[in-house]
């Protein structure tokens, strides 16, 4: 006897997060059954293993995930691998390295789920330590203030929306999670379901880049200006893809 389908399916790209997803990945579990246990629902999650060369794919399947894999590099790839494979009408895309809300999947699908939304976002807080960090956090929190746009950390939408807009673009090394939302927003306005931003939540993603990278090397590398600069760069982004995971 087939088992129903999930209502919501949550997508987890990952490379090389053996050392991570054990911290992690129980947060979003726990928000998943919160919500399960609230409303009766059911849910999934799906770890995209995006080409690891460590125990990614058994840290996902230990922790009662369902492990995909996408072979091409390329946190938008992966997120399309993810979105492709899940069986659920709503969709929830959290980056591995994120201490999620219990609440969060519980205030997402009920935006969702009311029809009053194609989607939204919570965001992301990050606290670093580093006079520069905190200053390219500020520069990216003024970015999104004046062109809207969330990252990637955590956004959701229905299946529906997200196929109607063809996923995110996987020829993009940088920014395709703001790229995506900002067409999400357009979306929205047109159908008079706009974007929601769970502001009363926050994520709270680690600081491994800001700990691993000098303030110069960041502020260089992830500022707005870059980023639009070299959105399709492969080259120029694979110093940030190749030691710390996108």
């Amino acid at each position: 006897m087939n088992e129903p389908a999930p209502e919501v399916s949550i997508v987890i790209p990952a490379y090389n997060e053996e050392s991570y997803l054990p911290q992690y990945l129980p947060t979003v579990v726990a928000a998943l059954r919160y919500w399960e246990q609230a409303t009766g629902g059911r849910g999934e999650i799906i770890v995209v293993d995006n080409a690891s060369t460590d125990a990614t794919a058994a840290m996902g399947s230990d922790h009662g995930a369902r492990v995909v894999s996408e072979p091409l590099r390329g946190i938008g790839r992966a997120r399309n691998t993810g979105a492709a494979a899940a069986r659920g009408d709503h969709l929830v895309f959290i980056d591995a390295d994120v201490d999620f809300p219990a609440e969060g999947i519980d205030a997402a699908m009920r935006h969702l789920t009311s029809g009053s939304c194609v989607g939204g976002t919570i965001p992301a807080l990050y606290e670093p330590t580093k006079i520069g960090a905190r200053l390219l956090v500020a520069a990216w929190a003024l970015y999104r203030r004046y062109f809207g746009g969330a990252q990637g950390v955590t956004q959701f939408c229905t299946r529906e929306a997200f196929f109607t807009l063809g996923g995110y673009r996987s020829e993009l090394y940088m920014s395709e999670d703001v790229d995506f939302f900002a067409r999400l927003i357009r979306l929205g306005r047109r159908r008079q379901a706009p974007v929601v931003y769970l502001t009363h939540l926050r994520v709270r993603p680690s600081l491994r880049r800001f700990e691993q990278w000098s303030s110069w090397r960041m502020i260089w590398r992830a500022n707005p200006i870059t980023a639009r600069l070299f959105l399709t760069s492969q080259r120029f982004w694979r110093p940030w893809y190749d030691t710390t995971v996108r």
